[in-house]
């Protein structure tokens, strides 16, 4: 099923994008924006507007841009259908449904799975205070140390012993059965036999960022394997794609300045109890380009931690070599390494809150850490030093880390700059390359048709009773399908920039479009509507020029053409 174009078109124009916005972020008025520190990227000096007349946001140190429904995919990251309904929600609003393609079958399916998921929580927390079990489990919470405002804050449950405990409770209902296999919570075997996945475990639910249950991780009890056991991928659990215990840490922290990513549920609940109440897991999984971006979102600086030995030095490599491409001006990632044997639970509860702290407040650099691997890779050998630093740092997007990186690296094969390492070692940059329409937008005006349709974007209301150009129709010049789609958009009816935008975003048209709304073209908006005309002016010369050097190509003309051409003559001369 898809949401109708006319219900997002209205919940766009419903929606108020400055108080939206400012729900999560602090706005200060700007003229006639307003402006803010960007809630996506790290940063001191505000770089992050919100128009008004738009109802469009950009900033212009990352690049992010867009309406009210890119704000709470990216802020709250969200799929498409999934803002839809949260800002419907916001404003009362039901949505609705109609066939097409592209869109999810039902969303009511997925919202009973998430309703599934719930009632499993709550069934799992409240075996804790009712299971004949409950001493054995209340016994192992107490030599885990785990205080019950912790497990509260958790919501940490257990899964009784026994085939059918979480199924017994849906027996009579054979769609809920259904669900629950579909959600991973209930396996069904070969011979159609279904069972519960979790027997004997302490559960601890994972949670999406609007706080829904979405997934478990069950630890065993006793001594018994495996000794962690995880939901699987099912259609709103996908692994990659989340962190354990980052809705609990935006809880107590609405801007955390650090999150630190362990591999445990039981790393995060551990040290949340001593105090330490910003860390995350990454559900078992190397981490991932989602996670990372996810966290670089939420926090000024990221500290991956990691056991001290080989593997946990491969899997903080790893962690680099996904991170290099991802970072923006601002971003900080750093390496923590702990003492071989020790995980960050045992560590601090051996140490205590405030050396745990200072271990991270000590971790290493992304600096150090990638040139004293790569040191060590070397061997002594600069060339082959030099050749793999420079291919890893090839990779980086953010022209100051770079940079720093750059110079860095001269100084260690004993060069006198980057600009000469570059010059004889060869150097491609990927940040270097350029995007004509990039995130701080391009200077001048460019071409008139690039003016004028990104006029008309800016304020389309400049098309609104426009009459109809037919000579473009005729015209031959790339984009010109465009500019004619949005004269034929904003004619008849008034709509935002926003909503112009929203409806090229399934197009490929949809990226150039946003760019083109924060384009500095440098024309006041007293002189909008006169530089528009003027563009408009300048095209249908192009047709008369294009029909002019049509027929004077011709051997012979119709009376009809011989009439046109004159008066094609007559005009192209009052214009010279």
């Amino acid at each position: 099923m898809a949401i109708p174009r006319d219900f997002i078109n209205e919940l766009v124009a419903r929606t108020d994008i400055v108080e939206l916005v400012g729900r999560k972020v602090q706005l200060k008025k700007a003229g006639k924006n307003y402006s803010a520190c960007c809630p996506f990227h790290s940063e001191k000096t505000p770089s992050f507007t919100v128009s008004q007349d738009k109802q469009f946001y950009h900033c212009f140190g990352c690049g992010a841009h867009g309406n009210a429904i890119d704000f709470v995919m990216e802020y709250d990251r969200l799929e498409f259908v999934d803002a839809i309904e949260d800002l419907a929600g916001q404003l009362g609003l039901q949505v609705p449904q109609e066939k097409g393609i592209g869109q999810r079958k039902d969303p009511s399916v997925s919202r009973d799975l998430y309703e599934l998921m719930d009632e499993a929580s709550r069934f799992y927390h409240n075996q804790l205070k009712q299971n004949p079990d409950k001493d054995k489990v209340q016994k192992y919470l107490q030599y885990r140390g785990l205080s019950s405002e912790v497990v509260e804050h958790f919501n940490i449950g257990f899964a009784p012993d026994g085939w059918d405990n979480l199924l017994g409770r849906y027996r009579q209902n054979q769609d809920a059965q259904n669900k629950l296999v579909t959600t991973g919570m209930v396996i069904a075997n070969d011979n159609g036999k279904r069972y519960d996945r979790f027997r004997d475990r302490l559960m601890f639910p994972i949670r999406d960022r609007r706080g829904r249950v979405i997934g478990f991780g069950g630890r065993v009890l006793g001594d018994g394997t495996p000794k962690y056991l995880n939901s699987p991928e099912t259609p709103i659990f996908h692994k990659g794609n989340e962190l354990y215990g980052l809705y609990e840490v935006k809880q107590r922290h609405r801007n955390p300045k650090t999150i630190l990513i362990v591999e445990g549920y039981m790393d995060v609940v551990a040290l949340a109890q001593f105090g330490v109440d910003y860390a995350v897991a990454s559900l078992g999984t190397a981490t991932t380009a989602e996670q990372l971006q996810l966290l670089l979102r939420n926090a000024e600086q990221i500290v991956c931690c990691y056991d001290g030995d080989r593997a946990g030095q491969e899997a903080a490599w790893r962690a680099l070599e996904t991170a290099l491409p991802l970072l923006k001006p601002g971003d900080q990632i750093k390496f923590m390494f702990l003492e071989q044997g020790e995980d960050p639970d045992s560590m601090v509860r051996k140490i205590g809150k405030d050396a745990f702290e200072e271990l991270i407040a000590n971790a290493q650099s992304l600096n150090d850490f990638m040139f004293t691997n790569l040191s060590s890779e070397a061997n002594g050998d600069k060339s082959k030093f030099a050749k793999i630093a420079l291919d890893l740092i090839g990779k980086i997007k953010d022209p100051i880390l770079q940079n720093l990186l750059l110079e860095n690296l001269s100084h260690k094969v004993g060069m006198n700059s980057s600009e000469e390492l570059k010059k004889k070692l060869g150097f491609n940059a990927q940040a270097a390359k350029a995007n004509p329409l990039g995130a701080k937008g391009i200077k001048g005006r460019g071409t008139p048709l690039r003016l004028a349709i990104s006029l008309l974007v800016q304020k389309p209301t400049i098309g609104t009773n426009l009459p109809m150009q037919p000579a473009l129709s005729h015209l031959s010049m790339p984009g010109l399908d465009l500019l004619i789609q949005l004269l034929d958009l904003t004619r008849n009816e008034e709509l935002t920039s926003a909503q112009l935008i929203e409806l090229y975003r399934d197009k490929p048209e949809f990226n150039t479009l946003k760019k083109l709304a924060q384009w500095d073209h440098q024309i006041t908006d007293e002189n909008l509507q006169h530089e528009f005309k003027k563009s408009l002016v300048w095209l249908n010369n192009q047709y008369l020029e294009q029909r002019y050097q049509e027929l004077s190509l011709k051997s012979t003309h119709t009376k009809e053409e011989r009439v046109q051409l004159q008066k094609l003559i007559s005009i192209i001369k009052s214009q010279k």
